[in-house]
């Protein structure tokens, strides 16, 4: 049974000037050190930071829940399983809720072009 679903949208520009704005303070206070590492490898790490930033917002949105309610952005990250689907991998207080909550599956998918990232967010229980 689905227990909620979220999307949300990154325009890559704002990404981009928050990062130059911030650094790396920005980007260590919301990327784990995976994904800084796989973001960086990319000539335009904000597209690949902003589909990332969309997972952690998109998730948020799946538990009903918004920034500053509990859940830190860097409890929420994104990798690539083996054959390179993007995935969650949950700590801290995110973890807690999906235990709380009885959240059997998260699902996750990412796109981006040049101007936007999106993701979206499934959870289901039994």
């Amino acid at each position: 049974m689905i227990y909620g679903i979220g999307i949300d949208l990154v325009e890559n520009s704002r990404m981009d000037r928050i990062i130059h704005k911030w650094g790396e303070k920005f980007i260590r206070r919301i990327f784990s050190a995976a994904e800084i590492a796989y973001c960086t490898r990319y000539a335009h790490p904000a597209t690949h930071y902003g589909a990332r930033f969309a997972a952690k917002e998109s998730f948020l949105k799946a538990l009903g829940i918004g920034l500053g309610e509990g859940v830190k952005l860097n409890d929420i990250e994104v990798v690539n399983d083996e054959n390179g689907k993007p995935v969650l991998v949950l700590g801290g207080e995110a973890k807690n809720r999906i235990e709380m909550k009885k959240i059997t599956k998260v699902h996750l998918s990412l796109t981006h072009t040049k101007n936007y990232s999106t993701a979206v967010v499934l959870l289901e229980h039994d």
